[in-house]
């Protein structure tokens, strides 16, 4: 579906991406993680067209997509999610979904003026795929609300619909849970699960919660200062030196953390136990 070869992406000397690859394969949910400012949004950006690398090749379903323009590539069926909410909160749940079908409409403005012939024609046929969005992500009963009066969960499952609504072949999901309650996290997992399997969708997570990346994902690529550090099945990554290093420092790095903690702790308890006391 998508092979991402040796990509290097620098600004002003600085390396985002250093020499990056990897491939995703059809109904794969393939994962991408690493602590802030590793370069996971860098590798998103170059996908859907933002960057362009100074090396490197990105093929999507056997077509070089580096230098293609961003609409061109979600022409070609790459749809994305943003970390923060992209949506026109003046606008309904419906016309929000809507504006996903943009590269389905090809009517005239007189058509689309007067609402006939072909205007109303794909105008009801777009409704009707956007409407089983609404009941695939469980929004009905806010189909018909502007979006920016609705709870910040329910936001997000709107902008996971309007990337379901380009009838994309690649999904890119950046953050999906990102500020969300357990509850709210249980329902996006649950709608990206489906989406595997049911829409037969493949997608490439990026994601810091790690107990929601190590229960869903297919496989997981690990990155560090814009470099690859490890790939392969959850068990394998989570286990992996290089990768508890990039997480946590070095063993050297921890012992002297945890150290540094304990001193403390030793010597703030007696003076909080007397503060309990003077409470009570």
């Amino acid at each position: 579906m998508l092979t991402f070869d040796g990509v290097r992406l620098s600004f002003s000397g600085v390396n985002a991406i250093d020499d990056v690859s990897f491939q995703v394969g059809e109904k794969e949910l393939f994962a991408i993680i690493g602590p802030n400012g590793a370069g996971k949004t860098s590798i998103f950006n170059v996908l859907s067209g933002v960057y362009q690398p100074q090396q490197g090749t990105v093929v999507f379903q056997g077509e070089p997509i580096v230098g293609s323009s961003p609409h061109h590539i979600a022409n070609m069926g790459m749809a994305r999610t943003f970390q923060n909410i992209e949506l026109f909160g003046n606008l309904t749940v419906l016309d929000n979904l809507m504006l996903g079908r943009h590269h389905n409409v090809n009517y005239g403005f007189l058509a689309g003026m007067f609402y006939m012939g072909k205007a109303r024609k794909q105008e009801l046929e777009n409704r009707a795929v956007c409407e089983d969005i609404v009941d695939f992500l469980e929004i009905q009963e806010y189909r018909k609300m502007p979006v920016g009066l609705l709870p910040y969960g329910i936001q997000k499952r709107i902008e996971l619909g309007r990337a379901l609504a380009m009838d994309p072949k690649l999904l890119l999901l950046d953050e999906p849970v990102a500020g969300m309650n357990v509850e709210e996290t249980e329902d996006m997992a649950r709608f990206i699960l489906d989406i595997r399997d049911e829409l037969d969708i493949p997608m490439i997570l990026v994601e810091h919660d790690m107990g929601l990346v190590m229960d869903l994902a297919d496989r997981v690529m690990v990155v560090d200062f814009g470099q690859h550090v490890a790939t392969g099945v959850p068990a394998e990554v989570q286990n992996n030196p290089d990768v508890i290093r990039a997480y946590l420092g070095s063993e050297e790095t921890r012992a002297d953390a945890d150290a540094k903690a304990h001193k403390a702790e030793a010597h703030v308890g007696p003076q909080s136990h007397k503060s309990e006391g003077v409470t009570s």
